[in-house]
């Protein structure tokens, strides 16, 4: 079996049920585990995606709207690698490679393609139920998903006894984007009120006066495709607003900024050590070790109160 994961998440998927050897090819996007950056790239945005988040929103909608790619597939690549199977996903046009960018490159391989959709947990579950049935491993699929299923019920039963504070959970933030999909079902594991977002709803871009009406306990920042330190740098565009440094959380120093790339935001592997960050974010509850200053960053109340 020889496979081309064009999705982060189904890489990840890959190799937790024990099949690294067979992936050949992967997306940009596709970094954990870290080994499989040695594999050939198959794709690259199609844009600069180092300038601004604002302007990043901008070049997305214009090209959504212009009908043109965010993506770039190196179809050449992909046939030189001789693919069985190429998973790509068809839940975003956003965030990662779809089969109409396939379609768009004028994809001409006799690959099967395999793709993915997840708006909750239990779909991302099915996910890698469906990961594994294409790869002949029903059997350590299912194994993975109970594990996985038992992970989240610790994260769960942990946290269940202490105070549910009221969380807002960005994925975006010029403009703001309240994190819908699996992140309310992540909040509520970790004993977390999540207010704004709809879980298994499409993250949509709200009026930053929302954030302001809701005033939550906790925000957390966790920007697709931004890593810990480019997500931080996104304090600059908060503060922006006239009522950032009366927020609740700003005045308790309960904002954390978060790695959205790896988790939070990826339909994959991490999403049960998501819910382990966010426990300990909103209770001090730590699990085989300490993310904080690895997966996120706490904004103190010296630092908010401060320009």
């Amino acid at each position: 079996m020889r496979v081309v994961s064009l999705l982060a998440g189904a890489t990840e998927m890959v190799c937790a049920l024990g099949a690294g050897e067979t992936l050949v090819g992967r997306s940009h996007e596709c970094d954990n585990p870290s080994w499989v950056q040695q594999l050939p790239s198959c794709s690259q945005p199609a844009f600069d995606v180092s300038v601004s988040s604002g302007e990043i929103d901008a070049e997305v909608r214009r090209r959504l709207h212009a009908g043109e790619p965010l993506y770039h597939i190196d179809m050449e690549l992909i046939r030189e690698l001789l693919p069985d199977l190429v998973i790509t996903q068809s839940h975003c046009d956003v965030c990662a490679v779809t089969p109409a960018d396939l379609e768009r490159g004028g994809c001409a391989i006799a690959a099967r393609q395999l793709s993915l959709s997840a708006a909750t947990i239990e779909e991302i579950f099915r996910c890698i139920g469906q990961v594994a049935e294409a790869l002949g491993l029903a059997e350590r699929g299912q194994a993975l998903i109970k594990r996985e299923r038992q992970r989240l019920e610790t994260v769960r039963q942990r946290t269940a006894h202490l105070r549910r504070p009221a969380v807002v959970l960005l994925e975006w933030a010029d403009p703001f984007f309240a994190m819908g999909n699996w992140g309310p079902e992540l909040i509520e594991i970790a004993n977390g009120e999540p207010l704004l977002g709809r879980p298994g709803e499409f993250s949509t871009a709200i009026p930053a006066e929302r954030v302001r009406d809701a005033d939550p306990e906790y925000l957390i920042v966790a920007p697709c495709g931004f890593n810990l330190e480019r997500a931080e740098r996104e304090r600059a565009v908060l503060e922006r607003h006239p009522w950032w440094r009366d927020l609740r959380a700003v005045r308790n120093g309960n904002v954390a900024f978060a790695d959205g790339n790896l988790f939070f935001n990826r339909s994959g592997m991490t999403i049960s050590q998501s819910a382990e960050i966010l426990a300990e974010i909103l209770h001090g509850v730590s699990f085989e070790a300490q993310t904080e200053d690895l997966a996120w960053r706490r904004m103190t109340p010296m630092l908010a109160n401060h320009a």
